[in-house]
């Protein structure tokens, strides 16, 4: 502590004995230029050796800067080895003297590779399923937050967190960001055969793991080959990982490797490798207390030089013959190889990798939070682990989690942006809107960019699908998000919802689902997650993302305060069967009510309903304010239907139907309140689907407050207008689509 003080006391003087000769510089040479104008009289002369005194002068800066440079350097080592002079801790008494030597033996600053703000940074995750991509999304968060350098994330996905990511990504936009994806099945068959004393078993799945992370927690041994032959070198980060500082810091460590090195690692920081955790407790082989691979610095040239993949596969061959399997996945593979070759690895400081794990000693590797880097969440618990500061590092994490990621899509300052042409695309139709027109901000939010989130909770695909299979498609925002649990009671098929909300009501919401009995027991419910941007609820952008990531042949699109009747999903899937609805181009309406009462005993058949319709505590949907949206179903044959019947279509009908997964899309131009269905179904109509209403079918609304959109439509002339305005472009697009035959739409619409 005493050393630390004095070092700290030297840097203070030599700074100011900086500042005054400084000022001093500046005043003489000011000085004597003053004199060179005031013309002094030949009488006093020249000013004796003028050069010389500057030279002198500069020669002292620069002796006292060396100075400040190596009081800085002391510093940081004092800091570095402990604030007692004692040797850092995990260190051995060898490793001090060693550092010891190596001081005393400095001449000069070492030097320091910066890292040139343009510099592109290269990343590596690998990541498998739904929850890790979540994971990586906080990580990816926390590292575009504090950086400045252009980035290249390669990530090594299965196909679920591929789908995920490259979405998530392609829609984010972040600029000077690449982003390459490796599929992990091909890592883990060799793509070439393999010498007759390896293993003839595929690439990493011959290894015996007990890790959570199973196979994929052994992928990072395989990355000098996955990763592109060009590339030289990598940061390698697991899921779990969270950034207090720029990642360059972290990448500017590569300039300090010697020769040999070729790894770069955080000493790991619990007693796992010392194999006195319990009785028995026999770990794999590691150089002191081993090394943790949450954050790993690899130069892959040199690793590729050195035969890395035979190293480690031979290792890993002649340990698991008395280990059997590994139980810290790579990392034990990893620890071993440099047991046998401590030279390959380059020690990083402790702060890159703070392990917030179970019988961790992190405590000790850093005095003030504040001089954090990186946060390893490493424990099964995660946010529960045991830490004095762990409030603190909570707190960074749900920061990250909660984080607006609409803010991270901010251009690099003095670095040229990498090419991207949807971007480029969208900034020229951008560009092309005109400012003045009443109905900007409307086309405007047609061209936001959304982020997109896609099956942010777990989900089961099929293995088999069955031809008449249908998914529930809808969409909703935080404040109907009651209605899930009594949709899931009353429909047992596959969903596909949108679920608009910001990062935080996202976070809101996976708690709530997890904490959900209905919910959490659900594998065939796709929640996919459109982050909030704009003024408007892009309700028909909702609506494309939920059916477009259907799994089923068929569709039925509704909103989310209805609910089917019981037995709905059977009844359709018969249906579509018996109307032999792969063979003709059909949508089928299932007919709407509503209840005025939020406590409803919900019918179990037709009878109940029509008996229920009777006594007015049922009525056809709004029939009261909108009777022309369903009047073209013709509840009163439905009365008395025992059989599907046809309808035509008319103008502002918006019934519920059921069809193929490849029908026509939702028109995103409507945007709000008004005329999102009315506009599809008039599409299917031009495409020439038969409209046919099912008998023993029907969806009941239940009543909520009004959305902020339908408020602003009966308030704002100006929104009405524009809608207007919308309703008539939509038209002469349709014309131009399908021809003559779109006429009768408008012609219906004028009433001619």
């Amino acid at each position: 502590m005493l050393r630390s003080w004095r070092v700290k006391l030297k840097l203070l003087l030599a700074t100011v004995t900086l500042a005054v000769l400084l000022s001093w510089l500046y005043l003489f040479l000011g000085s004597l230029e003053y004199g060179r104008f005031l013309l002094l009289p030949p009488c006093l002369g020249e000013p004796p050796s003028r050069d010389a005194e500057r030279e002198a002068l500069a020669s002292q800066v620069r002796r006292v800067e060396e100075e400040n440079q190596q009081l800085r350097l002391q510093l940081s080592q004092a800091q570095a080895d402990g604030s007692d002079g004692s040797p850092p801790w995990g260190a051995s008494a060898e490793d001090a003297r060693r550092r010891s030597g190596q001081r005393s033996n400095r001449t000069a600053c070492p030097k320091q590779r910066t890292v040139h703000k343009c510099e592109l940074l290269h990343v590596a995750i690998v990541c498998a399923g739904h929850n890790a991509s979540r994971d990586v999304v906080t990580l990816v968060k926390s590292i575009l937050f504090h950086r400045k350098n252009p980035l290249h994330f390669h990530l090594i996905t299965d196909s679920v967190a591929q789908q995920i990511l490259q979405t998530l990504f392609q829609s984010w936009m972040v600029p000077s960001v690449h982003v390459s994806f490796y599929n992990a099945e091909d890592l883990k068959t060799p793509c070439h055969p393999l010498p007759t004393f390896f293993p003839s078993s595929p690439e990493v799945s011959w290894i015996p793991n007990k890790h959570y992370s199973g196979i994929y927690g052994l992928m990072k041994l395989t990355l000098a080959k996955a990763l592109p032959s060009s590339l030289s070198k990598v940061i390698v980060l697991d899921t779990d990982i969270t950034f207090a500082t720029d990642i360059a810091e972290l990448w500017a460590i590569f300039g300090k490797f010697s020769d040999k090195q070729v790894i770069g690692l955080v000493e790991n920081q619990s007693d796992w490798y010392l194999g006195n955790l319990w009785k028995n407790h026999k770990p794999w082989p590691a150089l002191g207390r081993g090394f943790n691979t949450g954050v790993i610095l690899l130069l892959l040239e040199r690793l590729r030089r050195l035969g890395w993949e035979q190293t480690w596969r031979l290792t890993a061959e002649r340990e698991l013959m008395s280990m059997l399997s590994t139980s810290l996945a790579d990392q034990d593979i990893f620890n071993a190889v440099i047991k046998q070759d401590p030279a390959l690895v380059y020690r990083l400081p402790c702060f890159w990798n703070v392990q917030l794990s179970d019988h961790t000693r992190s405590e000790q590797c850093y005095t003030e939070v504040s001089d954090l880097k990186v946060i390893h969440w490493n424990s099964p618990k995660k946010l529960r682990v045991k830490n004095k500061h762990v409030e603190f590092f909570r707190n960074l994490y749900l920061t990250f989690l909660e984080y607006d990621g609409n803010l991270l899509r901010r251009e690099l300052f003095g670095c040229a942006s990498l090419p991207s042409p949807p971007s480029d695309q969208l900034q020229q139709a951008l560009e092309e809107l005109d400012e003045d027109d009443p109905c900007y901000d409307f086309r405007r939010q047609h061209l936001t960019q959304h982020r997109v989130h896609l099956f942010f909770l777990q989900y089961e695909f099929p293995a088999l699908t069955d031809p008449a299979d249908v998914t529930l498609v809808a969409q909703l925002s935080m404040d109907r998000l009651q209605m899930l649990e009594a949709i899931c009671k009353h429909w047992a098929g596959p969903i596909s919802l949108a679920l608009y909300m910001s990062d935080a009501e996202a976070q809101q919401f996976l708690r709530y689902a997890q904490a959900s009995e209905v919910l959490s027991a659900r594998r065939n419910v796709a929640y996919h997650i459109v982050y909030k941007e704009g003024q408007f609820y892009p309700i028909n952008l909702l609506r494309n993302v939920a059916l477009a990531n259907t799994q089923t042949p068929y569709v039925f699109l509704t909103d989310i305060d209805f609910l089917p009747m019981y037995g709905l999903y059977d009844y359709l899937r018969n249906s579509i069967q018996q109307l032999e609805l792969p063979n003709r181009k059909a949508a089928l309406v299932v007919p709407a009510f509503e209840t005025l009462h939020y406590r409803l005993t919900f019918p179990k058949s037709k009878a109940e309903l029509l008996s229920m319709l009777d006594m007015g505590s049922l009525y056809t949907f709004r029939y009261h304010v909108w009777p022309k949206g369903h009047a073209p179903t013709d509840y009163a044959k439905w009365r008395t239907a025992t059989v599907p019947y046809r309808v035509e279509w008319q103008p502002d009908f918006e019934p519920y139907v059921v069809v193929r997964r490849d029908c026509p899309k939702y028109d995103q131009r409507f945007v709000g309140f008004g005329w999102n269905k009315v506009s599809h179904i008039m599409e299917l109509d031009a495409q020439e689907y038969e409209l046919l209403v099912l008998p023993n079918a029907f969806m009941i609304h239940m009543p909520h407050a009004p959305s902020f959109d339908i408020s602003k439509f009966r308030l704002s002339a100006g929104y009405r207008g524009c809608l207007r305005t919308l309703r008539e472009e939509f038209h002469q697009d349709l014309s131009r689509k399908y021809g003559a035959a779109a006429l009768k739409y408008l012609t219906a619409e004028r009433g001619l």
